[in-house]
């Protein structure tokens, strides 16, 4: 029960608590500043140089949503690498896991925090947005939800990042294994992976494989289309991430390292 009298849920502030000492050690440190300049720079470089912006006179975003997964699954992994391997590192996260709080808290604290600066590296696209309004008039709905399809798919990322860099306590090594899961989701929905796998496998194989493709779900919101199937999708690939972390990062309490 707070001050005021109105009930705080457990670990709520610890919750916080986390969330702020990330943020700080996010921009106490070159990280974000480097991560936010170089999201501002790539993105904008793949919509207008390979996705040949103005070559398609049309007003909206469809250039850089649709090279968006491809940013992603590189950026992200690189945020999420020093969540918990960082941690053990520098032999810390005793200290963090002995604090009062549930393990919930310290792993959705360190998730929202890298969701937070993942969401302000998108937030620095939307002069794209205001240019596109300037030069015609788009579909701004379509494109809000872009957006937010860009950031479910930001989010599933880290989440699997972080949970990766529980496992081990080398930064570089979590890093490589969440750029590899990432392309591995990314990529299991294209033709050529289910075609390959069609003659060797049964068909009900391909089609689970299929249904994995974090780029087929991503297409939808691509495309100005939330569907429940696909936000299920993310915010599960999300919860299964945050829980995984918190579990392996929590086995420090039983004597891992």
């Amino acid at each position: 029960m707070s001050a005021e009298g109105r009930f705080v849920p457990s670990g709520w502030p610890g919750l916080k608590a986390v969330v702020r000492r990330e943020l700080g050690a996010y921009f106490t440190t070159p990280l974000a500043w480097v991560f936010l300049a170089a999201f501002a720079f790539a993105a904008p470089a793949f919509a207008f140089n390979v996705g040949r912006f103005f070559d398609t006179n049309r007003a909206d975003l469809a250039p850089l949503f649709a090279y968006l997964p491809w940013l992603l699954m590189i950026l992200m992994p690189a945020l999420a690498m020093r969540a918990w391997a960082e941690e053990r590192e520098l032999g810390t996260i005793e200290t963090l896991l002995s604090l009062p709080m549930p393990l919930w808290a310290a792993s959705l604290g360190k998730f929202l925090a890298a969701w937070s600066v993942a969401g302000l590296a998108l937030a620095a696209t939307f002069p794209m947005w205001i240019a596109v309004n300037w030069l015609g008039a788009p579909d701004n709905a379509a494109i809000a939800v872009g957006y937010l399809g860009a950031l479910l798919l930001a989010g599933a990322h880290l989440a699997i990042g972080q949970a990766l860099s529980a496992v081990t306590p080398n930064q570089v090594v979590a890093f490589v294994m969440g750029v590899l899961v990432a392309f591995l989701l990314t990529m299991a929905g294209l033709p050529f992976v289910t075609g390959a796998l069609s003659s060797s496998v049964p068909a009900w194989m391909v089609e689970a494989v299929a249904h994995m493709s974090a780029l087929d779900r991503y297409a939808a919101f691509e495309n100005g289309v939330a569907r429940l199937p696909d936000l299920v999708y993310f915010l599960s690939l999300i919860a299964g991430g945050v829980t995984a972390a918190g579990l392996i990062a929590g086995s420090t309490r039983e004597g891992g390292r």
